[in-house]
């Protein structure tokens, strides 16, 4: 009686609408998030070897399954309404401990540390908020909460394995085994997740709204793309050394970059997606969401955390007195740098294929030219270097601009028309606030 009193005074949860929009809570959540892939890039950027990368992007993977797993409960329900934000709140807390606690996750694994079973618990607590709010809103549809429980064991065994992960190490006494030990449990982690979605397929899910779903996932890389921008002003390091021309040129040359390859997904392909998204009804719909948004997104995040890393690096190095701006860059800036935008453009790719069935040349002369201009930037200086990754990426937008003219006008047509009416409706929909008495409240 308690609960359903203090449920009733915060208002129930409400519904997710067919044209519903992303709503201020789940931005404001998407806070942790930030701060999250923030931690990724500095704990990476501190110590980047191979098996340092591998470790980033298995963080990555079970904290973007956290993602696609939140985003399916927001297609059920507004999460900044009623009761609901209060276990956001709850989840919130939890996925701040699990990012603090990443950077520890694979610290030495000899020793029983904090910090891997607190990400394990913390990990445990996010999806079980989701599970928990999924459930109270399936009881409208009793199949849909068969279909939980029947995918409930996806968590069970994730957290469980999160948890050997933390434990069974410190008892292997062998280091190097142990680390490969802790390392194929996470690994095992990743698979079965994902794994598990395939095998759901789109069977008994639903994308109520189409707008809010790609909404929702075209914010979230603009949030990725963000720390591309924060990694160049790390590098730069601009508030603890006096200002140089060297590093303004790089942290200009960061800026202009990562604004090209926000252009190349959000001129045209996006919105193009959303309409397909919108087009695209029952499996169909929920299969196009689950492998251009939920999946492939996530190879677009890892090639912004890899650049973004690249980036840091290289500005950092060009704005080092210590070092000659004639000097060729070394350690594997130039490979994350160029490697990471390469994957970002064939994840771009791989999302224009699934939502449009088309590819274009473009992207694909782009991603060969980036693998043809590696060996020249390391034999040029750093800055030379940054500028040619720079001038590969604006030239891609500026033929793009040139050869989908069309395209691009009559998407922008579409897109003009659709907001009209949409605004037409709105209006007509608040005139009737005028029409009212005063005395009288607004219905």
């Amino acid at each position: 009686m308690g609960g359903y009193r203090w449920r009733g005074g915060l208002g129930p949860a409400v519904g997710m609408a067919p044209g519903a929009r992303v709503d201020r809570f789940e931005v404001f959540f998407d806070l942790v998030f930030v701060f999250s892939f923030f931690i990724i890039t500095r704990a990476t950027a501190a110590n980047i070897t191979g098996r340092q990368l591998l470790h980033a992007m298995l963080v990555l993977a079970v904290l973007w399954w956290c993602w696609v797993v939140h985003s399916v409960v927001a297609t059920r329900v507004r999460l900044g309404e009623g009761f609901v934000p209060v276990l956001m709140v709850a989840a919130m807390a939890a996925l701040f401990c699990f990012a603090l606690s990443l950077p520890q996750a694979f610290g030495d694994p000899m020793r029983t540390a904090a910090g891997p079973v607190v990400v394990a618990l913390s990990y445990l607590v996010i999806r079980g908020v989701h599970l928990l709010l999924y459930w109270h809103v399936a009881r409208e549809r009793p199949g849909e909460r068969q279909l939980l429980v029947k995918y409930s064991p996806e968590l069970i065994v994730s957290t469980l394995l999160l948890l050997a992960a933390a434990l069974i190490p410190p008892h292997i006494g062998d280091p190097g085994r142990a680390g490969l030990v802790r390392d194929a449990l996470w690994l095992a982690v990743v698979l079965f997740q994902y794994g598990a979605g395939l095998l759901a397929g789109a069977w008994g899910w639903m994308v109520t709204s189409a707008e809010h779903w790609t909404e929702r996932y075209d914010l979230i890389l603009i949030i990725a793309l963000g720390e591309s921008i924060i990694s160049v002003g790390v590098g730069g390091n601009l508030l603890g050394q006096p200002v140089t021309w060297p590093a303004i040129t790089g942290a200009v040359l960061g800026i202009v970059f990562t604004a090209a390859l926000w252009w190349a997904h959000y001129d045209v392909l996006a919105p193009a997606a959303r309409i397909a998204q919108h087009a695209a009804q029952g499996r169909a719909r929920v299969a196009m969401a689950r492998d251009a948004y939920a999946y492939v997104h996530l190879v677009m995040i890892a090639g912004v955390i890899l650049f973004a890393l690249g980036a840091e690096e290289i500005v950092r190095q060009i704005a080092d007195p210590a070092i000659s701006l004639s000097e060729p860059p070394h350690g594997p800036c130039l490979p994350l740098l160029f490697g990471g935008v390469i994957c970002y453009l064939c994840g771009d790719m791989l999302f224009q294929l699934r939502t449009l069935h088309t590819v274009s040349w473009t992207r694909v002369g782009t991603v060969l030219v980036l693998a043809a201009a590696l060996p020249v930037a390391a034999q040029v200086p750093g800055l030379a270097a940054f500028a040619l990754l720079t001038a590969i990426c604006v030239a891609l937008v500026a033929v793009e601009v040139v050869v989908m003219a069309d395209s691009r006008r009559a998407l922008r047509d579409a897109a003009l028309r659709e907001r009209t009416s949409y605004e037409k409706h709105e209006a007509e929909w608040r005139a009737r606030w005028h029409e009212q008495s005063p005395d009288e409240p607004p219905t």
